[in-house]
């Protein structure tokens, strides 16, 4: 089979040339350390319902296989491998390894971290019950390609988790007026908004790749509080979805 490589050099070198900060709460990846814990309640609750895992229990994703695509410094990773998965972390851009590498170290985790792509890992028959894409799928030259290789990652059964932005005035304003020109936690251009994807955008390329959407929620900014939080109505600018595969 021939796989279609989705990674857009522009867009990883954006992210190279940010590495060094993605520990640094205060640095550039500041939104995501403040949506962090939302997306972590996400993550887990929809992990734990399709699993039947107790989440009050010790290691309660022990024995699942867990890919985090785009994963950056390892803020996703690192939680699931304190809860007990067995944890690949994978990124187009080489510089983020050795960082997410050493703050694993740091932190006592075993997780495998690689240098490579959603396709790679797909055509290299690499199998996982839970894939993790967040925050990835408005970076690539190809979505629906890079669907369908994430599709071909999971086991029967398995989940995948897609975050992103929505495409329409109020996303342009907050993620790239005020993140990028106002507030300045992120260089200016990290984000196209032309790339941005609907929700209904993003359920019909989800289904399309063969996966069945089965929910999603909001993640919503309260400028007066600092803090995320999810909303079953409010799906406006960021938003996450849950899908499975048949």
């Amino acid at each position: 089979m021939m796989t279609v490589d989705t990674v857009d050099p522009a867009e990883v070198a954006k992210f190279e040339a940010m590495a060094a900060e993605w520990w640094d709460p205060n640095g550039k990846f500041r939104p995501l350390h403040l949506m962090n814990p939302c997306r972590l309640d996400y993550i887990c609750a929809q992990i734990a319902a399709e699993f039947g895992r107790d989440l009050a229990g010790p290691l309660p994703f022990k024995g699942l296989r867990v890919l985090d695509i785009g994963c950056g410094g390892g803020l996703l990773s690192e939680p699931m491998a304190r809860l007990g998965a067995d944890v690949v972390g994978a990124d187009a851009a080489e510089r983020n390894i050795p960082v997410a590498e050493a703050h694993a170290r740091q932190s006592g985790l075993v997780i495998d971290y690689r240098h490579t792509t959603a396709e790679a890992l797909a055509e290299a028959g690499e199998r996982f019950d839970v894939v993790l894409n967040m925050e990835v799928i408005e970076h690539v030259a190809d979505p629906l390609a890079y669907l369908i290789a994430c599709r071909e990652l999971l086991k029967p059964g398995g989940l995948m988790i897609c975050s992103t932005l929505n495409r329409n005035p109020k996303s342009f304003m907050m993620a790239i007026v005020g993140a990028e020109w106002v507030m300045r936690w992120l260089p200016k251009g990290t984000h196209d908004w032309a790339k941005f994807i609907t929700p209904d955008e993003l359920y019909a390329l989800i289904g399309n790749a063969g996966l069945r959407p089965v929910d999603r929620k909001g993640m919503v900014f309260n400028p007066v509080t600092w803090r995320w939080s999810l909303s079953d109505r409010d799906l406006s600018c960021n938003y996450v979805t849950a899908s499975v595969k048949g």
